[in-house]
């Protein structure tokens, strides 16, 4: 069984289990200022494994289903039996380090929540477009365009949002984890960064 299963499995299972018990989704999730005054920095993990709703529950895993299988063999093909450890890493660090500004900004705001795997999601994407910038990324399995185009929108988008300031998502996760997720890859993998711009120089419209 793939580590990308074995996390969705889990992920389904615990956001199940939370929605039922809501001590333990008002316990898991990001609160910074409970963080800050509680000692609570557990929160940082576990709110990576809650989510608001069924569709806030698919949209993320079917995400990382559809992209994290491919990285998993990628880093298996780079890394052999480390590769695993170099993708949990990059999941599990990607929810940590995407919630940091989030704990920043609102680290005086009793009232403030955020739950939800899309950091590490995202860190995971980003980190398969850096390597394979020409990737078709599909939104709702009809609009289909290069990855590195889809990345540009995306990181636009959420840092237009985040600016905004408005609504209940957390675009600074998005932003944040795809950055990691780029830079994680750019790391680990030196040659990815030459490798994209001779990509997206091969690439043509028609």
């Amino acid at each position: 069984m793939s580590i990308t299963l074995i996390l969705i499995i889990i992920t389904v299972a615990i956001s199940w289990y939370a929605w039922n018990n809501p001590s333990l989704l008002d316990k898991w999730m990001l609160n910074p200022y409970r963080v800050i005054q509680k000692k609570e920095y557990y929160r940082f993990i576990t709110s990576g494994f809650i989510h608001a709703d069924f569709g806030h529950l698919l949209f993320n895993m079917l995400s990382l289903w559809f992209v994290g299988e491919g990285i998993e063999r990628l880093f298996g093909m780079l890394f052999g039996p480390d590769g695993r450890f170099y993708y949990l890493f990059l999941y599990i660090v990607g929810i940590i380090v995407s919630d940091i500004p989030t704990f920043i900004k609102h680290r005086k705001n009793a009232k403030y929540n955020s739950l939800g795997a899309s950091g590490g999601v995202s860190a995971v994407l980003f980190a398969a477009i850096l390597y394979a910038p020409l990737l078709q990324v599909c939104l709702y399995f009809a609009i289909c365009m290069p990855g590195f185009i889809f990345g540009l929108l995306f990181l636009g988008y959420s840092f237009y949002e985040s600016r905004r300031g408005r609504g209940y998502v957390n675009h600074d996760a998005h932003m944040y984890g795809a950055i990691f997720g780029m830079l994680f890859m750019a790391v680990v993998y030196p040659a990815s960064v030459p490798g994209f711009v001779e990509q997206i120089g091969s690439w043509r419209l028609f």
